[in-house]
This record gives C-alpha cells, sequence and structure tokens, in this order.
C-alpha cells in the first residue's frame, strides 16, 4: 500500500490572501481522489511578511476554513503555513486539515532573524505529530530545517514524514538541497520540501527546488524551478524495512528539551 504525496510548487501574490487562495484552488483541483498529502508553501496566502500587525489572519479566519474544505474536496490532508493572529500574538502557523474535518498545527520554532522574523513573530515550543492514513506526519516551517535537534526522530516525536513548508531564497538554494537531505538520512523518515518560485514583495528571489527524498536520502520527485504540482507515491513498508535492516536509531544519543 503507497501514500501519495503532492507538492504545489508555485508564485505567491504578495500580501492578497484571495487571489493566492483562488489560484491554489485552481491549480490543486485536478488532484482529486489521486493524492492523499498536498504540501504547500510557507506563508502561501501572503508571502513571506513581516507586517503581520495588517496582513495576518484570525486563527480561525478564512484560509482554516479554505483549508478544510479543500480537503474535503480532494480527499487529501491539505497544509501548508500561515500567517496568523492569535488572540493578539503573531505565530507563522502550519495548519494541515483532514477529510475528516480535523485541523491540526504547528507553530515555527525558529523565526528568522536575518529577516527580521523574530521582532514581529512568537514562536512556537513543541513540535507535533500527525497520525494520518497510515503516516505519522511531521510539519516543520523553513528556518527550522537549520536545527537537526528540534527535528530529529525521539520517543516523544517518532515521525515516518517530515515535513517543510518554505520561502527559501535563491541566495542559499545549495544549503537548503543538502540540508533537506540530511535530514532524511540522519533521521531515516520521507522527506519533503516545498518552496516558492517567483520573487517576493521585497524583490527576494525564489528557485523552488521542492523535492521528495526517501529515508536515505535519494531523491523520488524534483520540481526544479518551474510553478509545477506533481505526485511521488511512498512505501511505508519499504520504509519500516529499511529501518528493521539498518537500525541506526538504535545507536542515536539521548537527549531532552528543557
Amino acid at each position: 500500500m503507497t501514500f501519495r504525496v503532492s507538492l504545489a510548487q508555485q508564485p505567491l501574490a504578495w500580501h492578497d490572501p484571495a487571489a493566492n487562495r483562488a489560484h491554489f484552488a485552481a491549480v490543486l483541483a485536478p488532484l482529486k481522489g489521486t493524492t492523499d498529502l498536498v504540501v504547500l508553501p510557507e506563508m502561501f496566502t501572503t508571502g513571506f511578511t513581516m507586517q503581520p500587525e495588517t496582513q495576518s489572519e484570525a486563527a480561525q479566519g478564512d484560509t482554516r476554513t479554505w483549508l478544510l474544505e479543500q480537503a474535503r474536496l480532494l480527499d487529501a490532508a491539505v497544509g501548508g503555513s500561515v500567517a496568523v493572529n492569535d488572540n493578539g500574538r503573531y505565530f507563522n502557523r502550519f495548519m494541515l486539515a483532514t477529510p475528516e474535518g480535523d485541523l491540526y498545527s504547528y507553530d515555527k520554532r525558529h523565526l528568522f532573524r536575518m529577516g527580521g522574523e523574530h521582532r514581529h513573530y512568537c514562536a512556537g515550543n513543541h513540535a507535533t505529530i500527525i497520525e494520518f492514513r497510515g503516516l505519522r506526519l511531521c510539519p516543520l516551517v523553513c528556518y527550522d530545517l537549520r536545527f537537526p535537534v528540534w527535528g530529529r526522530r525521539r520517543p516523544e516525536l517518532d515521525y515516518d514524514l517530515v515535513i517543510y513548508a518554505a520561502n527559501w531564497p535563491a541566495a542559499r538554494r545549495f544549503a537548503w538541497s543538502a540540508l533537506l537531505r540530511a535530514r532524511a538520512i540522519e533521521n531515516q523518515a520521507y522527506c519533503v520540501g516545498v518552496n516558492r518560485v517567483g520573487d517576493d514583495g521585497n524583490g527576494v528571489a525564489h528557485l523552488g527546488d521542492s523535492v521528495v527524498l526517501d529515508f536515505m536520502g535519494m531523491p523520488l520527485l524534483e520540481l526544479g524551478g518551474e510553478a509545477r504540482v506533481a505526485t511521488v507515491p511512498l512505501s511505508p513498508g519499504d520504509l519500516r524495512a529499511w529501518r528493521e535492516r539498518f537500525p541506526a536509531h538504535l545507536d542515536a544519543d539521548a537527549f531532552s528539551f528543557e
């Protein structure tokens, strides 16, 4: 039995949530009944904005409703990150909706200080696991990729697929590709990285390079620099078999978060 993952690598309209939701609804519609999980980029409704005071939306707002509707229409889990205002505090929040009407969330832990994100948003304080159709998913966001301890598999954070939704600039594309591969190899897990394409409202260029990697770091799907939506099947059985044949996780160093 396979688990199908779809990556939506697209340009984003700057500070225009309605336009972005309409665009993604159109490009995702052909996926109906053909996938299990759709991953969208970081801040897919606005672009990577440092103006949450005017550009964020309520945690229970329009995009939450939209995600739930897309999940129902596509019969798949659908998720990406959104700038949200949660009781007066701003978060870069990954939200994932399921066809059953469940909504899960993860608040980005590592805020990109070089872009001033730490001055505008609050950091999350816990990672999360989402069990869906036989796989355990771990959603993370962009800059989290640079911090392997936070995303490392451990007894309280044991997953099969780690997801990075991103607005990762073209200037650092080598780091994006190298770190994604490292996260897959060291955690013996499938790894998905979904980036945007095109320039944002600050003139920062993004070249995509979205990818699905297997548990040995081998690419199963590479999207290059074009706007694309593509799907690839994953094999939970192959993942389990690899961990049994090569149980490196049994020799991992123990640690805990304070």
